[in-house]
């Protein structure tokens, strides 16, 4: 059994080659990569890192300020544009690819149907956006299928709300965002009446942090001074985006990643999860939800696999990591969705957040790794990694619209170096990169392989042990973390340092644990996964196991037990 482990990565700037982006550059400028960068022999050494799927950030066709009228696709107006590049969340086609992304744009979903077959063909599993609450603002499917009819084309627009509507409008106010409309086109941004913007703003005036280059789609919910939720008869939008998943299913994508799901009514993902699983039961659904009240309506009612666990263990391992909380918060965090901790989606870094490596949170990229540990290994629910966190990026950079923020932009053309690095010439080498970048993608290389294939973090069993080490003068709770893992024929034992000295460590083992991992009381011969040394581990529920640890690390001693005489 594999647990999965998900590799983010946004074309648009994995393959980019070039060098010297310049702040604010158009794609003639800077560059953008390709669907046709992901080779072979890329995705390979992808799949090598423990990968078990690839989520392509940003396929869908997106607004953007480059100018594709020439391949028959409409030009968007700059101010309705954040980026030269544009937002991969302000979709402005469901049924069709970013031109950005092909080398010849003509033949674009040709160079996605074969990207498809590359992924799977080496073992990988292809994961999309689905991006169900906001289209951009001029939204317009040149690409859909005969016979369907394009968001909005039978709107009643003197209506705030009607179910059967695709978008909510302001009847006779016309768009009037509060900045300037102009952009560098000669003439403003013309929608009249106005519709409500993607981030619940039901007025005709959105401001500048607002996502103003969307318009928020109508599942039949009246936020307009109704009543309520209006879902029978199935409201038109429903049957719309349910129509766009089947699409894409039928070309072989393998899961969803929906983005801000929670701003969608559960009651719509369970009628379309259904549906699509139907047809396709091992397609997978994976939703963006902060709001952990939230989380079992949209697992057992939405029918998602797998939530984003942000606000939960993300929020606290960044404490952690931050010596802004103890060690010992973890126990707590994880102990918040127990009981539905196989369907919580585990990360470090993703587009939306601040890199490890960067200024803005660890300021280099080593002091992960024991957050790493926890996240890759503590359960058997999924992992996701953000590319170019194996090698410290650090995405200290001001490309555009994103300033220096610590974040790798999704609004611009760029690049992103250490990725750029490691590609080199198509040889796709750490020798390319830093020893310090060499030395920590070694680490999440061991990490991530054996969190995605080692029976004991794969499949196995899970034992916390902070409740009978927090007490422990020989064990800082606030700077260590300490747990076992068990399967069938291994037991591993894992302590985690978050601090900036090495340690020694001695942990107290309680007795239930031999009762519930089944394991006999003893020295253990043992291997210590990250070094890769022999060692030994005592296991004793009268004296303590002692472990060294570097700063900035863990231990991971693995032996095999033996089983418990009763």
């Amino acid at each position: 059994m594999s647990k999965i482990i998900i590799y983010q990565v946004l074309p648009r700037l994995f393959g980019n080659k070039v060098d010297q982006p310049v702040f604010n550059g158009d794609i003639s400028q800077n560059g953008c990569g390709k669907m046709n960068d992901f080779t072979l022999a890329a995705l390979k050494k992808i799949k090598s890192l423990g990968t078990t799927h690839i989520w392509y950030t940003g396929l869908l066709e997106h607004a953007t300020q480059t100018d594709y009228s020439s391949f028959g696709i409409k030009r968007d107006h700059r101010a309705m544009v954040k980026g030269k590049a544009g937002s991969p969340y302000a979709i402005k086609d469901y049924y069709d690819i970013d031109p950005d992304l092909a080398s010849t744009p003509q033949k674009r979903m040709e160079e996605f149907d074969a990207l498809i077959e590359r992924t799977h063909r080496v073992g990988l599993k292809v994961i999309i956006d689905f991006v169900p609450n906001h289209v951009a603002r001029q939204y317009g499917s040149d690409s859909k299928p005969e016979g369907v009819c394009d968001l909005g084309e039978t709107d009643n627009s003197l209506l705030s709300f009607s179910p059967q509507n695709n978008f909510y409008y302001i009847p006779g106010q016309k768009l009037c965002c509060r900045f300037d409309m102009t952009s560098t086109e000669t003439q403003p941004y013309i929608e009249n009446p106005a519709k409500a913007t993607g981030n619940d703003c039901f007025c005709h005036t959105p401001g500048i942090n607002d996502w103003y280059e969307t318009v928020k789609l109508n599942y039949g919910v009246d936020y307009c001074g109704g009543s309520g939720k209006h879902f029978k008869p199935t409201p038109d939008t429903w049957q719309k985006m349910c129509d766009i998943l089947l699409f894409w299913s039928a070309k072989g994508v393998d899961a969803f990643r929906c983005d801000m799901a929670e701003m969608v009514p559960v009651e719509f993902w369970d009628w379309a999860v259904k549906r699509v699983k139907t047809q396709y039961p091992d397609i997978k659904f994976i939703g963006e939800v902060y709001n952990p009240s939230l989380y079992r309506d949209y697992i057992f009612h939405g029918r998602f696999d797998y939530l984003y666990d942000k606000v939960g263990l993300y929020d606290t391992l960044r404490g952690v990591v931050r010596m802004e909380k103890g060690a010992h918060t973890i126990t707590h965090c994880w102990q918040q969705t127990d009981d539905i901790k196989q369907h919580m989606l585990y990360f470090l870094e993703n587009h939306d957040e601040q890199r490890l490596a960067g200024d803005f949170y660890a300021g280099e990229g080593k002091k992960g790794i024991p957050a790493l540990v926890v996240a890759a290994m503590m359960n058997t629910n999924p992992y996701m990694h953000y590319f170019g966190q194996e090698f410290g990026e650090p995405a200290m950079e001001r490309e555009g619209f994103s300033g220096l923020d610590g974040r790798t932009t999704i609004f611009d053309y760029w690049r992103v170096k250490t990725v750029q690095q490691w590609i080199g010439k198509g040889n796709y080498s750490s020798k390319n990169l830093s020893p310090e970048s060499q030395r920590l993608y070694a680490c999440y290389k061991k990490i991530i392989s054996a969190a995605a294939g080692h029976p004991d973090f794969a499949s196995g069993l899970f034992y916390d042990l902070m409740y009978v080490n927090f007490n422990n003068p020989l064990f800082d709770p606030n700077r260590q973390y300490a747990f076992a893992r068990r399967s069938a024929d291994s037991c591993s034992l894992i302590v985690c340092n978050f601090s900036n000295s090495p340690v020694e460590v001695e942990v107290n083992i309680p007795s239930h644990l031999f009762d519930f991992l089944e394991i006999a009381p003893r020295r253990y011969d043992a291997k210590e996964l990250l070094s890769g040394k022999k060692t030994f581990v005592d296991f004793f529920p009268d004296r303590p196991a002692k472990v060294a640890i570097g700063e900035w690390s863990a231990a991971i001693l693995q032996f095999k037990p033996e089983r418990q005489q009763h």
